[in-house]
């Protein structure tokens, strides 16, 4: 049974920083690109960032350029998201999902999804 799972979200002071975690099973990770998408309540879903099956990187928001990083290890089957310098902006639900091989330009095609993890930053 394919399956991704999201953890190491919580609660997070302004400023501060999580690593949130991305783990596939059932399938090999290392074949997708795999992206960081969140929600926050009231809003849509946007893109965040994501990591190609050649460690390429693509941005979604430049609001987490120099903040954000994600980051792959193929070897446990994780895709991690490094969240630095948060702010209360960043306060919602984080998604991993993963499509081919390149990240494209946003949701679409996506096909598996994590069920999310939720990140609150205080103030």
């Amino acid at each position: 049974q394919s399956q991704l799972v999201e953890s190491g979200g919580g609660l997070v002071q302004p400023g501060g920083s999580l690593k949130l975690s991305c783990a596939a099973s059932g399938f090999r990770l290392d074949y997708y690109a795999v992206g960081w998408f969140r929600q926050a309540p009231g809003k849509e879903r946007e893109g965040v960032v994501c990591i190609g099956t050649l460690g390429n990187k693509r941005n979604y928001d430049d609001s987490v350029k120099g903040r954000f990083t994600v980051s792959r290890d193929n070897a446990e089957n994780i895709v991690y998201l490094e969240m630095t310098d948060t702010k209360p902006e960043d306060a919602a639900v984080y998604y991993c999902a993963v499509r081919g091989a390149s990240c494209g330009d946003g949701p679409a095609d996506f096909h598996l999804w994590g069920q999310g993890t939720q990140v609150t930053v205080s103030s």
